[in-house]
């Protein structure tokens, strides 16, 4: 529990900080191109069919409860195993989720994005209101949902990088989650700016926690 609270104001700043910024304008960048060239209008229409909709749409209730539960799996089956380094996990999770989430909420703060309407007919994915709280934190870009999911994710990765299961496991689950929203709650550049924004925020935090093992 200290290091979680001792390293979280530096892994904040550290995922803001020298090269971790260009892959935030990355995710900037290609949420213009996606936007500016129609695609992102052109993939919610594409995607409207029920069928994929109705699988697709269990990925927004997932991405909300496992990001809750799994911490808490992983610090309870520590303290049961005594495994110092499954403990170590879920304190590594439960950061990376908490930074995703801030991290997400901050940019929604203050880009307003309005979120897909399915009974639309006009394109409104440019719609961005941009000022501080027009949009409110719930909606909008980048997505949370997959934020969190690739920050959870790439630190399990970082963490174990001998044992490649669980990480490459949750990278699936990462992508189910985030295509999943891009095609019922989000329009498909929010998820791919999740994406990128979450696996900075994993690898900083993976690589802070990495550190505390040697």
């Amino acid at each position: 529990m200290k290091l979680f609270f001792w390293t979280l104001p530096r892994s904040i700043i550290a995922c803001f900080k020298g090269p971790k910024i260009i892959w935030h304008t990355v995710a900037v960048l290609l949420t213009l191109i996606l936007v500016t060239s129609g695609l992102d209008w052109r993939f919610f229409t594409s995607t409207r069919d029920p069928t994929l909709r109705s699988l697709m749409f269990p990925a927004v209730v997932i991405g909300g409860l496992l990001p809750v539960a799994l911490p808490i799996i992983l610090l309870a089956i520590g303290s049961l195993a005594r495994s110092a380094r499954t403990s170590l996990a879920g304190w590594a999770v439960g950061q990376s989720e908490l930074i995703g989430a801030l991290v997400a909420a901050g940019y929604k703060s203050v880009t307003g994005r309005a979120h897909p309407s399915h009974s639309a007919h006009a394109d409104i994915s440019h719609v961005f209101r941009f000022g501080f709280l027009r949009g409110g934190v719930f909606w909008g870009w980048p997505s949370s949902h997959t934020t969190i999911a690739f920050a959870m994710a790439v630190t399990l990765l970082t963490l174990f990088p001998k044992q490649r299961w669980p990480g490459c496991l949750a990278i699936v689950y990462a992508l189910y989650v985030g295509i999943g929203v891009s095609m019922t709650i989000h329009w498909f550049s929010d998820f791919a700016a999740g994406a990128i924004i979450g696996t900075v925020i994993g690898m900083v935090v993976g690589t802070s926690f990495s550190r505390s093992q040697m």
